[in-house]
């Protein structure tokens, strides 16, 4: 692709121009179905994965940084993160059910848990916003710090203290004595 065409669809996504999106599509779409299918290996989920990413590169377009990333790049980030969460969506649905009344599984007693902090997304939910969104995409979400990095528009750095004072406010609900 020319860069004067890359930076035409720069400049009509900054503009938020629809024709922006046309002009990606025509461009653009071929390959990251490309990305998207070889992640999701499903022609139906890839197709959903696909519409999302126009979605939210549409919805994210002011906050492409071409000094970051080439346009490519950016999308190409956009693309695979999508049909990640994608498949992951997915196949949390079908996950198969646990049979508890068939496991060989050893089943501890529950009397001597301290039933107030066994839900941990409960406790989460008590936290500052800052943490909260931190901890949610690294443990709720599988993300690694970097892909949090970028996914959440926060820096590396931010990203480690906000996940290193979360876990410790989370200490002191699960061990309380060493507040």
């Amino acid at each position: 692709m020319s860069t004067s065409l890359e930076q035409q669809i720069v400049e009509l996504l900054a503009n938020g121009d629809k024709k922006a999106l046309n002009l990606l599509y025509e461009n653009y779409s071929d390959s990251l179905y490309g990305v998207i299918l070889k992640v999701t290996i499903n022609e139906e989920l890839a197709q959903d994965a696909l519409q999302e990413t126009f979605i939210k590169v549409w919805k994210n377009a002011k906050k492409y940084d071409s000094k970051k990333a080439k346009l490519f790049t950016w999308l190409y980030r956009i693309a695979k993160n999508t049909a990640i969460d994608k498949l992951r969506s997915f196949n949390n649905r079908f996950e198969k059910e646990v049979q508890i009344d068939k496991s060989n599984v050893y089943i501890l007693p529950t009397a001597n848990l301290n039933q107030d902090v066994l839900d941990l997304k409960e406790h989460v939910a008590r936290l500052d916003e800052k943490y909260q969104i931190v901890l949610k995409a690294l443990f709720f979400e599988g993300m690694t710090q970097q892909e949090a990095s970028d996914g959440l528009d926060i820096p590396l750095g931010t990203i480690k203290s906000r996940l290193k004072i979360g876990l410790r406010e989370l200490k002191k609900v699960y061990d309380p004595e060493k507040k």
